[in-house]
Formats: C-alpha cells, sequence, structure tokens
C-alpha cells in the first residue's frame, strides 16, 4: 500500500510554481506520489470570444499545457518521485477540496490568478486553509531549505509529532514558541497580577519542558530550542518565520470559538509569515 499522495494545486503563476517546487520536496521526504492538479473554470457566455464550444478546448489546452511545464519543473527538482497530474474543469475551491480527500498534504500558493495588486493571500488558498479535510501547507515568503522548523506551541501532540517529523526530515532543529500572557503597560492602570511575573516565567518554562520531554527523547538528533514569549503568538511567530524554513500550527488556537476551522494565529500566518506555513489537522 502506498503512502498518502502529496497533493499540489498550481495555475502556472509564481505562486503556483512556488508551491509545485515545495510540494515535490516535500514528496521526496515523505517517499509518497506528488500530484498536480489545475482546475480551471470558464464560462462561455463571459467570453469576449463568439467561438463557440471550442472555447472549452482552448481552455482545456491551456490547462495542459500549464500542468506539463509544472510536471517538467517539479522532475527537474525531484528526479526521482513519482509524479502524477490532473487538469479538472470547474471551479480551483470544490476541485481541491476533492483532491486532497485522503491525501497527506495539500500545498498551494499564497496567491494565484486575479489577485489583488498588494493582497498577501488569495481566496483559494484561504479557503484551502479553512476546509481542506487534511493538513495544508500555503507556501509564501522565503522558499529556502536553510534553518529551522518553527511550531507554535498549544496543547495539540498530534501537532507536535507533526513539528518534529518535519524537522527530523529535514535534518535540521525546531524552535518551539510558546506564547503566554502579555506583559500590559503599567500606564493602563490594569492590576499589578495582570503583568507576568519573573516566577510566572520559570513556571510556564518547567511546563514547556515537561511537555516536550516526550518527544524530545523520541528525536534525540533533533536539535530543540524554546522561545517563551510575552507577544502575541501571531507576532512570536512571525518574527520566528524570518529565520525559518516552515512554520508548523494547529488548526486551532487557544480560546477560539468551538468548532472554528482554524484560529486568529494561524491566519495572520498565512498573511504575515515570512516562510511557508503548515496548518496541521488530523488527515
Amino acid at each position: 500500500m502506498r503512502n498518502p499522495a502529496v497533493v499540489v494545486g498550481t495555475d502556472g503563476t509564481a505562486c503556483g510554481t512556488a508551491a509545485v517546487e515545495w510540494a515535490a520536496g516535500e514528496a521526496r521526504r515523505r517517499g509518497a506520489v506528488l500530484r498536480i492538479v489545475l482546475a480551471y473554470d470558464w464560462d462561455l457566455h463571459d467570453s469576449r470570444f463568439a467561438i463557440g464550444s471550442e472555447y472549452a478546448d482552448v481552455a482545456r489546452n491551456l490547462a495542459e499545457t500549464t500542468v506539463a511545464a509544472a510536471h517538467s519543473r517539479a522532475r527537474a527538482l525531484e528526479p526521482g518521485i513519482k509524479i502524477e497530474t490532473d487538469v479538472l474543469p470547474g471551479y480551483a475551491v470544490p476541485r481541491l477540496l476533492e483532491a486532497s480527500t485522503g491525501a497527506a498534504l495539500l500545498v498551494v500558493g499564497s496567491r494565484g490568478h486575479g489577485g489583488f495588486a498588494g493582497m498577501l493571500l488569495g481566496s483559494v488558498g484561504r479557503k484551502m486553509a479553512l476546509q481542506a479535510p487534511c493538513p495544508v501547507v500555503v507556501v509564501r515568503g522565503r522558499n529556502a531549505p536553510a534553518g529551522p522548523v518553527v511550531a507554535g506551541l498549544d496543547d495539540s501532540d498530534a501537532m507536535l509529532a507533526t513539528a518534529f517529523e518535519a524537522a527530523a526530515a529535514r535534518e535540521t532543529g525546531l524552535t518551539v514558541v510558546r506564547a503566554v500572557r502579555p506583559a500590559v503597560p503599567l500606564w493602563l492602570g490594569v492590576p499589578a497580577a495582570a503583568v507576568p511575573l519573573p516566577e510566572d516565567d520559570d513556571t510556564e518554562r518547567k511546563q514547556l519542558a515537561a511537555q516536550l520531554a516526550p518527544w524530545i527523547e523520541k528525536y534525540p538528533r533533533v536539535p530543540v530550542t524554546t522561545v517563551l514569549s510575552h507577544d502575541s503568538a501571531a507576532a512570536a511567530l512571525v518574527t520566528a518565520s524570518a529565520r525559518a524554513q516552515l512554520v508548523v500550527v494547529g488548526s486551532h488556537g487557544h480560546n477560539n470559538v468551538s468548532g472554528a476551522l482554524l484560529g486568529s494565529t494561524g491566519l495572520q500566518l498565512l498573511h504575515h509569515a515570512h516562510c511557508p506555513v503548515l496548518i496541521d489537522r488530523p488527515a
């Protein structure tokens, strides 16, 4: 039985090509098939050209040409992996959701065709991060093989497993970021008890060490650095991402509404992180 595929959505843009390049490397690390998917939509009534049903053939030919170029790029970077391609008529979001069912991972670029100038995250990337039935990587910022994996720590052992596995596969270190209560400026007139004290930090560090201990034992070759921050989780992780090759966060954050598909920290990272972001959720 083969490993679940790494699915990547592309559209021929620079962001789509970056997603294919990242996904090819990930397929090699996982020993998985790379499945390149392009969904193309067209509306005959909105077309400026009165070419009848021939427009469907033109659109499909362009899509197949784009996928062939993505296949060639992935093969050039990772000649040893198995690659499959799909050209699917229809809108990108439902088609990618279908394609990612049963996948190990879905990879998308941060923006695609139709993105407005200055837009930090395209609508497809956002919807995949919110709705995909498997873990999602949004490729943005630096796509470099250097630097540690950064994990935004919550109470999820599943997320820690993903972060340690990612660091081990890349033979790099893991930086674990824990955000605690922000230091509140005294001029706001808040009670002194709201301001973190050194002994509070010591307690947090002990709890952090206890949570990480079994994972450090399981992955002895992964150097681990911990960061205790009084910034918001999003701010601390965006800062850490400047030196990282991947940021891993859970699909839920602290204090989020029950049933929320993605916490505010994850959404902010998708807009501002300096490297690819992995939103971990059960596949």
